[in-house]
Parts: structure tokens; C-alpha cells; sequence
């Protein structure tokens, strides 16, 4: 049996820190990420560092909102720091396992965990907030477009 999700909403930035930007569609390249995203082009504030998973990242919509309803913090989407907000899929049970998005193929390599990056970009208590549930860091399988609204789907 399948897992479904759905893209809520996609979002870029073109440098460490720089705000995230909301985009209908992305264009995917394996062994690059998201065209005009800060990793993509190799700006990223962790750009430097060693590991896998920075090409696409992904937070489930679900994680957000108990951050709100748990913690009092409010956190839009974009905030994240996460390219792809999901709705639907559990995002933790992916690690290790290749998915598509739209016409892309990912495989989950690591949770993203929340940082002390991510609390001082935006506020404070999201780093407690979303221990455990702050996303997914992927790899690129196979390249394409991913639009809101598209499906995602773990065979």
C-alpha cells in the first residue's frame, strides 16, 4: 500500500539568510537541488559543511501547526527554512526510503533538525518546537518540476 501527501508550498532563498521567497514551481536537479535556491547555488550557510541532504528539504504543514498549538510560535511557512511544505505524509518515515514529488524522485537521507540558525532567523522557542519533526533532508534521484499541489507518493 501507498503513503500520499501533497505539496502545500515551495520556497527558495538565494543566500545564507536571505528571506524565503514562495514559488508555484521548482525546477529539481539531481546532485544540485532547487534552481535559484542557496544551496543550489552553493551560498547555503552550511553550503561548506560536510553531509548529505541539503539538495531539497522538506516540513510537514502538521509540524508547523502544533508548533503553534503546542509551543504558542508561529512560524509561516517559509520561515521554516524548508523548501517544500508538505500536507499528509509523515516525513520522518521516509529516511532511507526514495519517494516521488511531482515528476521528481527523492530519497530521505536525514531528519533536519531544528538549529540555533533557525531560532536566531526567526524566533525564539521554534529550536524546542520542533525537535524530532523539524523535516526531512533529501538527495536527488531523478530531476524534474515539482508544482504546489502535486502529489507525493511512496511506493
Amino acid at each position: 500500500m501507498s503513503e500520499h501527501g501533497t505539496v502545500v508550498s515551495i520556497h527558495t532563498a538565494p543566500a545564507a539568510a536571505a528571506p524565503m521567497a514562495s514559488i508555484n514551481t521548482a525546477r529539481i536537479t539531481p546532485g544540485v537541488g532547487i534552481a535559484g535556491d542557496r544551496y543550489a547555488l552553493r551560498t547555503g550557510t552550511y553550503s561548506n559543511a560536510p553531509g548529505e541532504g541539503r539538495e531539497v528539504t522538506l516540513v510537514e504543514a502538521e509540524a508547523l501547526d502544533a508548533l503553534k498549538r503546542e509551543y504558542d510560535v508561529e512560524l509561516a511557512a517559509g520561515e521554516s527554512r524548508r523548501n517544500i511544505v508538505t500536507r499528509g505524509i509523515a516525513l520522518n518515515h521516509l529516511v532511507g526510503r526514495e519517494f516521488t514529488v511531482g515528476e521528481v524522485t527523492l530519497r530521505g537521507v536525514r531528519l533536519c533538525e531544528p538549529c540555533g540558525h533557525l531560532e536566531r532567523l526567526t524566533r525564539q522557542g521554534v529550536h524546542k518546537g520542533l525537535v524530532h519533526r523539524g523535516g526531512l533532508r533529501t538527495v536527488v534521484v531523478s530531476g524534474g518540476a515539482i508544482r504546489v499541489g502535486d502529489p507525493i507518493v511512496v511506493p
